[in-house]
């Protein structure tokens, strides 16, 4: 099922409140907005009890369980230092400006330590999963994409977040087939599982 196909048969099923809805994922008073991104795992820091079996449906889905978690809103995110990359697009081939924080420091944000032995479960609104070591995140200097050429990243779209890197100058990737290079880039991203080597 392709990402699309899904986004849409999760709004028609009611699931998409459950990531959007201020309430179920979000209900610490220091966010303004609903809970965008949610790290669990071996997180340092917490604003947000566990998964509610009843109210976090998109968790639920995709079996992933917490005792606690750390949760970006919107304004969250844009409160941290960003940076911009242009990678060369595969769903158009056109180089594209993205914009949005360091993925390093989102979790640093969020309390997380470690090195190589770190493991980050980058999870997508359509269940797709990717583990990336923090070394590797911090060698390929992703960002958690928020903005695409100076507008907001949508839902439905590739967002609300999209966990990228500028693949054209990196040399894992640049010599790949344009299809080939974003493997590890997940969009529609809303949870990361920190997990401990």
């Amino acid at each position: 099922m392709n990402k699309r196909d899904f986004l849409g048969q999760a709004a028609a099923a009611g699931l998409l409140p459950a990531i959007t809805s201020g309430s179920a994922l979000a209900a610490p008073s220091t966010l303004k907005g609903p809970g965008l991104l949610t790290l669990s795992g071996a997180v340092g820091k917490s604003n947000r009890g566990p998964v509610d079996p009843a109210l976090d449906q998109m968790f639920v889905k995709h079996g992933i369980q917490f005792e606690k978690a750390y949760v970006f809103d919107s304004e969250a995110l844009r409160r941290l230092p960003t940076v911009q990359i242009r990678p060369t697009l595969e769903y158009d081939a056109k180089k594209h400006v993205l914009t949005g924080p360091l993925l390093t420091t989102v979790v640093e944000e969020a309390g997380v330590t470690g090195g190589k032995e770190t493991q980050l479960f980058l999870r997508a609104v359509d269940g797709y999963v990717v583990p990336v070591n923090l070394a590797d995140a911090r060698t390929y200097r992703m960002i958690v994409a928020t903005e695409i050429d100076g507008a907001p990243l949508s839902l439905g779209g590739l967002g609300p977040q999209w966990a990228v890197y500028e693949a054209d100058t990196l040399a894992a990737f640049k010599d790949k087939p344009l299809k080939e290079r974003f493997a590890l880039c997940p969009w529609g991203l809303y949870s990361i599982d920190v997990r401990k080597g």
